[in-house]
């Protein structure tokens, strides 16, 4: 029998963030695709869109009329899945079912007046301007006694479930912190503890070292294909400063962030030739008005294209039932991604 090896051999890698598996079969990615494939959308879109409710000056569906906004532009979702006026109050019977009300603010924000960019599109003085306001609602949100965390996150691409193509995000702020986040927390607090060190510091350190999963990096933030990497060409950003928040950000750090942005988004529309849809979001500490030394800032890009624009990889089978798994190794895709900087 042939050494074992990541690049031919089935093998299992752990994620340090969440302290599950994922599954890796390189050698399926020889296999011939039958399966599924999406439509392409080719739309040309023009910048100012008199149907688009983002739009600067059109009317929302609940009457509100958007201002003539230069840049960025902020307003609570008008069908949040969070309402700031949820009574408390829970719900148990027999031990097994319960529920328990989830107090919040749901926030839409346009990165841009311009209907037909993205933020692979934008310039990166424009990115910034848009870091600028994600530090501002994540500083505002954070402070309210309510909310104890802060996801900023966006949905890019009908496949991803976005609804309006007009380049927007969101912030969902709640009274709990949510599964993802809480998970890392624990990882991240587990590791500090022992090593009195952050978990993201010393992987990024090993990952500079190796280079091998580095996408591109600058002064201040590192992209790479993470070694757990579940998607096909998911990344993550991770600051070479540890430090807990966006708040927390130098200006110099802001510039650096919006650029490392640019870099992978502008990356991302190159790998099929179209613009690449994915959800990201950037994980940071809890708001729940404890120190958080354990947590270091990232942000993660989940795309869900596998081997074309039209092919899409699905959460199926196995991956509903047992465990998340991949064929492209998370190598073969950051030397992908890295070739096309």
């Amino acid at each position: 029998m042939d050494a074992f090896n990541l690049t031919d051999h089935p093998h299992r890698r752990f994620n340090q963030l969440t302290g599950e598996w994922v599954l890796v079969s390189p050698h399926r990615a020889k296999r011939p695709w039958q399966g599924q494939e999406e439509n392409i959308n080719k739309e040309q879109r023009p910048e100012y869109d008199p149907t688009c409710y983002l739009c600067p000056t059109n009317v929302r569906a609940n009457g509100a009329k958007n201002p003539d906004y230069p840049a960025t532009f902020v307003f609570e979702n008008d069908f949040g899945a969070l309402q700031e006026t949820t009574p408390g109050g829970n719900y148990e019977l027999g031990g097994l079912l319960k529920a328990e009300s989830e107090r919040g603010i749901s926030k839409v924000i346009c990165f841009s007046p311009r209907h037909d960019l993205t933020l692979a599109d934008m310039e990166v003085a424009d990115i910034r301007k848009v870091v600028d306001l994600w530090q501002q609602e994540y500083e505002e949100l954070g402070r309210l006694d309510f909310i104890n965390y802060v996801q900023i996150f966006e949905n890019k691409g009908a496949v991803m479930g976005c609804s309006n193509p007009h380049p927007h995000g969101q912030i969902w702020a709640q009274s709990s912190v949510p599964n993802e986040p809480a998970k890392e927390t624990e990882q991240q607090t587990r590791y500090y503890t022992q090593h009195h060190r952050s978990l993201l510091q010393d992987y990024l350190e090993l990952e500079l070292k190796e280079r091998t999963r580095v996408v591109y990096e600058n002064a201040a933030f590192a992209v790479l294909v993470p070694f757990w990497a579940v998607w096909p060409f998911e990344t993550i950003v991770i600051s070479k400063r540890h430090f807990q928040h966006i708040g927390q950000m130098t200006q110099e750090e802001k510039d650096a962030f919006a650029d490392a942005i640019k870099q992978i988004t502008a990356i991302y529309d190159k790998v099929f030739n179209v613009s690449f849809p994915y959800s990201a979001g950037i994980h940071q500490q809890p708001t729940d008005g404890q120190e958080h030394p354990e947590w270091h800032f990232h942000m993660h890009f989940f795309p869900p294209l596998l081997r074309s624009a039209s092919i899409k990889k699905f959460m199926v089978g196995y991956e509903m039932l047992g465990s998340p798994q991949r064929d492209i190794t998370p190598e073969t895709s950051a030397e992908r991604l890295k070739s096309l900087l």
